[in-house]
Parts: structure tokens; sequence; C-alpha cells
């Protein structure tokens, strides 16, 4: 059996909390996942030191949490296709999440959180940046605040897995998704509002030209990836993170060419999104 008494202490960053004296190849019990639940529903993403544990125990854990969500344009690892590989070899130019996003915005019913675990690291480089929706929103000003309200993103994964899409992954012709999303919504976890747009997917505003939804989100993404919302963490060889798609953006930084990275990636299910209601 694992610990009773883990250890959740926040980042010294905005966003995220180490998880200690855990071990996750192990059975959890319900009290342990309920506690974990609620922590990436108050942090955004948990993250866990030395894990060695296999593709099945990978799976085992993140299915504590809800449903596999089988993403449809990575790479599996073999023998596990429900798990994503997220690999970037020596020679390649790209990487796979060099950008601000969070996963899958651009499903009706959005994935809840991924949970990623380092195989290999390059020497230097190669850490991910969090960053912390629901602080973001907090140290929004009162009049951005009543502007966002009841306002809607427009979501599509078109531009970027499709077959004219900026990356070049497998099945791009299953790039046919568009969302509408509240632009603030009620993190289902933590009941707190959470502004839930992304540079990656969200392509404009409902109801909006384009002319002026650009700017109006270009100042949204400045503010919520501004350094106080924001944790570098840094990957070894048993690193996880799970991290909470309603809740965070997160961005892996492409500053190890030549170099070998190798991930692996298990998403889970989500839930339709509800608008955040200011009690006032």
């Amino acid at each position: 059996m694992e610990s009773e008494e883990i250890s959740i202490t926040p980042t010294v960053g905005g966003v995220g909390a180490f998880v200690e004296k855990i071990d996750l190849s192990k059975n959890l019990r319900v009290e342990v996942v309920d506690r974990l639940r609620n922590a990436l529903g108050k942090y955004g993403v948990l993250l866990f030191r030395k894990q060695d544990i296999s593709p099945n125990q990978h799976l085992a854990f993140s299915k504590k949490f809800a449903p596999i969500n089988v993403n449809r344009f990575f790479p599996k690892v073999d023998g596990h296709p429900e798990v994503a590989e997220v690999l970037k070899e020596p020679d390649h130019k790209e990487n796979v999440g060099g950008g601000w996003h969070t996963d899958q915005s651009y499903d009706t019913e959005p994935a809840m959180g991924s949970i990623l675990i380092c195989r290999e690291t390059p020497q230097k480089g190669g850490d991910t940046l969090f960053a912390n929706t629901c602080l973001a929103y907090e140290t929004l000003s009162a009049e951005l605040k009543s502007t966002l309200k009841d306002l809607k993103g427009v979501h599509s994964s078109r531009h970027i897995f499709g077959p004219q899409g900026s990356s070049k992954y497998a099945n791009n012709e299953a790039a046919v998704q568009d969302s509408i999303h509240p632009l603030v919504i009620l993190h289902p976890i933590s009941k707190q509002p959470s502004i839930y747009v992304n540079p990656s997917f969200t392509i404009g505003i409902q109801g909006w030209k384009a002319s002026v939804a650009k700017p109006f989100l270009k100042i949204l993404y400045e503010h919520i990836s501004k350094p106080e919302h924001t944790y570098r963490f840094k990957w070894a060889p048993g690193s996880m993170a799970f991290w909470d798609n309603r809740a965070s953006w997160h961005f892996a930084l492409n500053d190890y060419h030549g170099s070998r990275r190798l991930m692996h990636r298990v998403t889970i299910q989500g839930e339709p999104l509800s608008t955040f209601r200011s009690a006032r």
C-alpha cells in the first residue's frame, strides 16, 4: 500500500505543487486519489519525482481519475495504444507542444488532463513551463472581468492537425473538430473561475470580428503567461506531471537541438464546460 502521509507542497511559482512520499506503481487508496484530485483542482498541476512505473501502471494510475482519452493524432507506444509517444529525435527541428496551449480544447468535451512521464531527457534543456489560468483570472482588472462575462471562444484543431496544418501528424483527416466554450469557465473541481482560451487552439470569439478578437485575445494571452502566474519544471527520468487542462497551460521548451527527449503521455476524459457566474 502507498504511504498514508503523502506530502503536497506548492511550487515557488504561480502554479503547481510537488507530491512526495508516494509510489505511483502501487494501488492507491480511494482517499489518496480524492486528495490528489482536489489538489489538482487547487494547484492546476501535480509534479512527481522518481516514479519507476511501466506503461500498464501509468494507465492504471490515470484510470483512477477518469476514462482514457486516446489522442487522435499522436503516435502510440508499441503494445500500448492508449499511451501516446512524445518524442523529439536529435535530427528533429520541431518538438511537440512547443507553444503555450491546453490540450484538446477543440473538443466539445475537452480532456480533463494529461499525465506525462519522462523516459529520456537531453543533458541540457527540455523543461516545461506551466501557467495558472485560475490565478490569471483572479489578477484581472474588474473591467476585464466584466468584459469577459458571457463571452465564448471558438476553438479548432484544423489549423494545427489538419492536412494543411502547421504540424504534420498522422490521421490528419480526423482534424474536423470545432467547439465553442465560455471564455471564463467554472472549474469542475475547485469551483473557481478559470480563463479558458489558449494561443494554439482558440481561433476567435463568438460574434466578434477577427480584427477585434485577435488583439483582445492577445491581451489575455500575455496576461496569463506573466512570470508570476508560471512555473518552470525541470525533467529527469521518472519525473511526472499531471496537469488539469481546465486550470493550466503548458509549453514544452525546444532548446535541446541535437539531443533526444522521450515522454509517454496518457490523457483522460473531461466533461462539458460551464460558464462561471459571479456571485455579485
